[in-house]
């Protein structure tokens, strides 16, 4: 049994070859960040620890992404890639997911913002960093851009879904 892509011709309709949508979700999760970039350095957005946390999430996507597009790897190594993706995808969800929650809080349930984060890092363990982190702030709890209603965590979490699912599916079919 060969673990070779079958030639295009024969490939059944509907699947496409793994390397080009590994190239794609690299591509769109380096736009995810490139406008997160421009939203801080045009737009005046300052990203709060979870908005940094989920920005790494979508990095770490996009650097799995390329690495599987450029290993581009037999059928059990794929697997591998999937895996990877979706754990990758499922944290930076949960991230997106936590941020949206503390921004549905009412006004007086929402901590009180701490130190910015350089500083905790600075001052504290790494461990005690990513738990304060995850608690969430009044900074966090901030909507101050939406698009077509939805806030950008809410377009984090819908995107990481999707590249998350299609990027999982499309590394762990058979070839």
């Amino acid at each position: 049994m060969s673990s070779a892509p079958l030639p295009a011709a024969s490939r059944p309709a509907g699947l496409l070859a793994r390397r080009p949508v590994n190239f794609a979700g690299f591509l769109i999760c380096a736009a995810l960040i490139a406008y997160a970039l421009y939203a801080q350095l045009h737009l005046g957005l300052e990203p709060c620890p979870l908005c940094i946390f989920q920005r790494i999430g979508i990095a770490a996507l996009g650097v799995l992404f390329l690495i599987a597009a450029l290993h581009n790897p037999g059928r059990s190594g794929a697997r591998v890639y999937a895996v990877l993706v979706g754990l990758a995808a499922l944290a930076t969800i949960a991230v997106a997911a936590r941020q949206l929650y503390i921004q549905h809080l009412p006004p007086g349930a929402i901590p009180s913002c701490g130190a910015p984060l350089s500083m905790m890092l600075k001052f504290m363990p790494l461990t005690t960093v990513i738990r304060k982190v995850l608690t969430g702030s009044g900074e966090c709890g901030v909507v101050n851009w939406t698009f077509l209603g939805l806030a950008m965590p809410a377009w984090v979490l819908i995107w990481a879904a999707f590249l998350g699912g299609v990027g999982a599916m499309t590394n762990a079919r058979r070839a």
